[in-house]
């Protein structure tokens, strides 16, 4: 796991913890809680979330202050970062949601300027090479999971860059 996470100060603001009810202090909240949300999922390298649980967790619950933020927070939350391109819904009961570090796009072109100046082009890489290689430890897309790893590659699909290839129990990507 990386290294200990440092909690912005709105965490230890009790307020913070309750959806405020005016829209402009509202939309400041929920940015920060996004801010939030990105920062601690990325430095854990997790990218799938189950608002059930992680209502549970750290993220969502401060103990030191006995403060959580609601379910329906957390929704408001997640809502948010899907306007920005963030985050969306893995599930019709919007339970669990994909999290994106950054925005699809932005994972593909990163993956793609890695492919590119690792001289990859052309070649096929497993997609443990991408996610867990030794030469990819300083890449946003290191520890990025499965799921979201193929929805960014399926980005780069589309502009014919690349194409995933499933083969028996491995998976990959071969760059153009």
């Amino acid at each position: 796991m990386a290294a200990k996470f440092e909690w912005p100060w709105q965490y230890n603001f009790p307020p913070f913890f309750t959806v405020q009810v005016n829209l402009e202090t509202q939309k400041q909240q929920m940015t920060a809680w996004s801010q939030l949300v990105l920062d601690y999922l990325k430095a854990r390298k997790q990218s799938v979330l189950d608002i059930r649980e992680a209502q549970q967790s750290p993220l969502f619950r401060n103990t030191a202050i006995n403060r959580q933020l609601p379910l329906e927070g957390i929704l408001l939350v997640m809502e948010d970062l899907s306007k920005t391109g963030h985050a969306e819904p893995a599930d019709k009961s919007r339970n669990r949601w994909y999290i994106y570090w950054e925005p699809l796009d932005e994972l593909g072109t990163a993956i793609y300027r890695w492919a590119s100046n690792n001289g990859f082009l052309g070649t096929v890489c497993t997609f443990y090479e991408l996610t867990e290689g030794d030469n990819t430890t300083n890449e946003i897309f290191y520890g990025l999971d499965q799921e979201v790893l193929i929805k960014a590659l399926k980005k780069l699909e589309l502009k014919k860059k690349a194409e995933v290839i499933m083969f028996n129990d491995n998976q990959g990507v071969k760059f153009f």
